[in-house]
Formats: C-alpha cells, sequence, structure tokens
C-alpha cells in the first residue's frame, strides 16, 4: 500500500535516518581529516632568473680595478684625515672622494637609482691609555642607497659594507705605504661591485651599499652609522660586513693550518645578541636559544641563499704528460660556499658587524678560510727573505668575485622576501607530542605571502626540515616541540625566503579537564 504523500513518518524510522545521517558525517569527517604533517627535508629555494643574471655581472676585472685604485691612495690612515702635509691623491681623504665619485657613477648608470651620501663626523680625542686617536679626528662613512619601489616594503633594508681604512705597524704612521689591499680594499670592492650589479634591478625593500673608516682606530665609523641607523628607526633587517675576503695567495702557503681553501668563506656571526638585557639572557638560557640569535639567523640565511646560488662542477681530469689516451676521469670541482663560525669574531679581533650587533641589527662577518698575518698591520718590507705588507700581489680577484656573488645574492634574496613574521609564537598550553606555531604578517607583506615552518635537531647547524603553512597564519605539525628548534620564515611565489624567525612560547589558557560526574 501507498502511504498518502502528507502522512508524517514514524518516529522509529525518523531515530533511524537521523542516527544514519550522523553515522555518515563522522565517517566522512574521519576520511577527510588529515594527519599532522611531519615536513620533508629542506631543498635549495629556486634561483631567480634575474638575480642569476647580475651575479654573472660580478667581474673579477672590476674588481682588480678598484682594489688597485684604493692602493694607489698609499696610505688609508683615519688619521691622515687631519693631515695637510699629504701628497696629492692620497691619504683617507682622497680614499673617500674617489668612493663617492664611484657610487654616484653607479648612479648614472641606473637613472640615478642611487642616493650618494656621506656620514660625516669628527671623533673626539681620547685620554685613556694606548688610545688610537689622540687628536679630534674626521671620519666619513661613504654610502648609497638604492631605494625600494613598493611603498609598503621601502622601509624595510638590508646593508652591506667593508672598511676603506688602512694602516701599517703603527696605528699613527699615515706618511709610509699601508696599501690594505685584502684589509679590507677587498671588502670595499665587494660593496662597490654589489652596488654596481644590483643597481640595474628594481627590489620591493631597500639595499644600502657602504665604506665606512675608522675600522682600524676601534670601529669608530661603523659605530657612528649604526647609532645613526639606531636614532633614524632604520627597519635594519640584515647586516653583511666584509672584511678579509681577498683570499690570500702566498706562494708555498701549504702547511696546515695556512692553507687556503679558494671554495669557502667564513660567516662569523654572534650566539647572544650584544645587547641583550638581563631578562632577555635569562629566557635564551632557559629555551636553550643561545644558537639562534637574530644574527645567526642571518648566518643560516647565508647558507640557504649559497645553495641556491652557487653548485658544484665537474671538468676532465688532465691525461698524463705525453699520453696520447684521453683521460675520461672527471674531476669534481666543489661549489663556493659559507662555512659558519657560531661566535661573533676570531681571537683578538674584532670587525664592524660588531658596531650593528651593539645597536641591536642582525649583523655577521666574511673572511676568508686563512689569513696571513705577514700581510695585515704591517710596514711592507722584507726580512729574512719573507715579504711583509698588505700588498694587491696576495689577493685573488676570483675568489673576491665569489664572495661578492654570495653577498649579491643575500641582498638581492631579502630585498625581494617578505618581511619577517612577526610575534611569532609556539603553543605550550597542553603536555603533548605535537607542536603549533602561530604568527603575524610582516608589515607590508604582499596578499601572496606564505609562510614556512623550519627546524632542526638542538644538535644541528642548520635547518634540515620545513613545512609550509601556505596563507595560514598557524600549523601544528606531530613534531615534539622538546626534540628540535623551531623558526618560521615569510615565502614569496617566487620562492625568495626570508630571514627565519625563532619562537617565543605562549602558554595561554589550558582547558581544564571536565568534571567528574
Amino acid at each position: 500500500m501507498i502511504a498518502a504523500p502528507n502522512r508524517p513518518a514514524r518516529p522509529a524510522l525518523t531515530l533511524l535516518a537521523t542516527a544514519a545521517v550522523l553515522s555518515c558525517t563522522l565517517l566522512h569527517a574521519q576520511q577527510t581529516q588529515q594527519p599532522l604533517t611531519t615536513g620533508r627535508p629542506i631543498t635549495a629555494a629556486p634561483a631567480d632568473p634575474a638575480i642569476a643574471a647580475a651575479l654573472a655581472q660580478v667581474s673579477p676585472d672590476h674588481i682588480k680595478a678598484t682594489i688597485t685604485k684604493l692602493v694607489s691612495f698609499n696610505n688609508r690612515n683615519t688619521l691622515s684625515s687631519m693631515d695637510t702635509d699629504l701628497s696629492p691623491n692620497t691619504g683617507v681623504n682622497a680614499a673617500a672622494d674617489w668612493i663617492e665619485s664611484e657610487f654616484k657613477s653607479i648612479a648614472s648608470a641606473c637613472n640615478n637609482c642611487l642616493e650618494v651620501k656621506r656620514d660625516t663626523f669628527t671623533e673626539a680625542a681620547s685620554t685613556a691609555p694606548n688610545a688610537r686617536i689622540t687628536r679630534p679626528t674626521k671620519i666619513s662613512n661613504v654610502y648609497a642607497v638604492l631605494r625600494g619601489t613598493d611603498p609598503a616594503q621601502a622601509a624595510r633594508m638590508v646593508l652591506v659594507t667593508g672598511h676603506y681604512d688602512s694602516r701599517n705597524s703603527t696605528n699613527a704612521n699615515t706618511h709610509d705605504p699601508a696599501p690594505g689591499a685584502n684589509d679590507d680594499a677587498s671588502g670595499v670592492a665587494v660593496s662597490l661591485e654589489s652596488a654596481r650589479v644590483l643597481s640595474k634591478l628594481k627590489f620591493p625593500s631597500t639595499i644600502v651599499f657602504v665604506a665606512v673608516a675608522g675600522e682600524e682606530q676601534g670601529l669608530n665609523g661603523s659605530a657612528h652609522l649604526a647609532k645613526l641607523a639606531h636614532e633614524e628607526n632604520w627597519q635594519l633587517e640584515a647586516v653583511l660586513n666584509n672584511d678579509i675576503v681577498g683570499g690570500d695567495t702566498t706562494p708555498g702557503n701549504t702547511t696546515p693550518p695556512n692553507i687556503q681553501d679558494k671554495t669557502t668563506v667564513r660567516v662569523f656571526s654572534e650566539g647572544i645578541p650584544a645587547n641583550a638585557t638581563p631578562d632577555q639572557l635569562h629566557a635564551i638560557e632557559t629555551l636553550g636559544a643561545e644558537g639562534d640569535s637574530p644574527s645567526r639567523e642571518l648566518a643560516r640565511t647565508v647558507v640557504d641563499v649559497g645553495a641556491t646560488y652557487f653548485h658544484p662542477a665537474s671538468q676532465h681530469a688532465p691525461s698524463p704528460p705525453g699520453s696520447r689516451v684521453h683521460n675520461n676521469l672527471m674531476r669534481m670541482i666543489p661549489a663556493f660556499h659559507p662555512v659558519l663560525i657560531f661566535r661573533r669574531d676570531r681571537f683578538l679581533r674584532g670587525g664592524d658587524h660588531t658596531s650593528f650587533n651593539q645597536e641591536g641589527f642582525a649583523a655577521v662577518r666574511f673572511t676568508e678560510w686563512a689569513e696571513n698575518f705577514d700581510h695585515q698591520h704591517q710596514n711592507v718590507r722584507v726580512e729574512n727573505g719573507t715579504q711583509f705588507g698588505d700588498l694587491l700581489q696576495y689577493v685573488d680577484f676570483n675568489y673576491v668575485a665569489n664572495v661578492a656573488r654570495l653577498n649579491a645574492a643575500t641582498l638581492a634574496t631579502l630585498a625581494s622576501a617578505p618581511g619577517e613574521p612577526q610575534n611569532v609564537h609556539i603553543l605550550t598550553t597542553a603536555l603533548d607530542n605535537t607542536t603549533e606555531l602561530t604568527w603575524q604578517p610582516p608589515t607590508g607583506a604582499p596578499a601572496n605571502t606564505t609562510y614556512e615552518v623550519v627546524w632542526r635537531e638542538t644538535d644541528q647547524p642548520t635547518w634540515t626540515d620545513s613545512a609550509t603553512a601556505g596563507s595560514a597564519l598557524t600549523l601544528k605539525l606531530a613534531v615534539s616541540k622538546d626534540n628540535v628548534v623551531f623558526a618560521v620564515r615569510s615565502v614569496d611565489p617566487a620562492g625568495h625566503r626570508s630571514i627565519a624567525v625563532l619562537p617565543i612560547p605562549e602558554r595561554g589558557q589550558r582547558t581544564p579537564p571536565p568534571a567528574k560526574q
């Protein structure tokens, strides 16, 4: 019998139907709910064709010309800025004028895309024992600014520097030769060459190319510029200091530990921020974050960028002399790469990145693998058959070019990437073996910004694993927060990655267990 169309269904059938619907809904939810991710091994970001083309324009010949010109000023001692008896075209003032003219020439070639400036001040005389500046001395930092093209991101800055002053065996000697070819005309060449090749491109955020003075007297020039950056609220996300990056080529240096490795450059970074407060030091100790300062994360970014733009090569091994047999063996040539040194600087030495560290900025130092101290802070002379002095003949211009490429690639990547994620937290509400992180977008981040969580085991130097969060501002992982170190970075559609940001624990409100019935 067919029931009438308007007849109400029986209650029992209604309950059964409802149960069936609920059962199907729960089954569907179980089938569609995805398990928490455990991530995947990190791979190198894709190369940006425009950046790669710019790196190909880095010229060892240009670098040689820059270093040769700086050496020609005879003695670039900062104290010579006050001398009135120097020969024409010698001394630190002449060097500063030339560097400024070079920046202006680069600016002219890119339709005045660079703002060329000087940060000039007078360093007061010191009466302290062993003072290096004993009379008021003029110091000039010369720099050029490539402004970002995105109004929402142009305030963000990255900076590269080297120091153009030099010295010989005596701090106060302003007249005898102090070539300073490696220390640090090489670093200035990196800054100028980076400006030359990157000025042809446009970036959302700003790049600053610098040559400072006063380094040999106590980091005076960089200290003044870093204070200026702090007082003017520069949004300075990264400082790359290049000091002694000439790849010393002294003949016969074949005995460990003096063997130079032309495939590597050291990157020094502080573990504990120089300006950390007592409360911050306590938090760092509690978290075990001694190896995750902003400067250390910047150093890891340099490694990340290096993996994108430098690759191993191969060539046929040479056949034995006089042999008619072609040698089919291939010889692998390691990629040029940064080596992380987990300390602020070398023993008994200092560098201009420290000035920026002390003002709270992330800053690292690039230095060749093995320094030759016969060619640093030495009068030019020969003693017992050994040549002393920081001479042009010991600089490897191809090596400096590779250092310039690594610097330029890092600057370009960070200037292209979105800013660093803000207010990054790791939730510690519950006792469990999962990890949940939250964050907020960088200021001015484009709408197409995505985010990547990275991590490494606590005994590993660099990030090893990652998981994408897409455009979401939170991610939960099937990875124990107790066993690894996490960070979050921003990524744009082209794959440019920001510096990773370490999360701060956030306990929040724990949900109380249900009351017993």
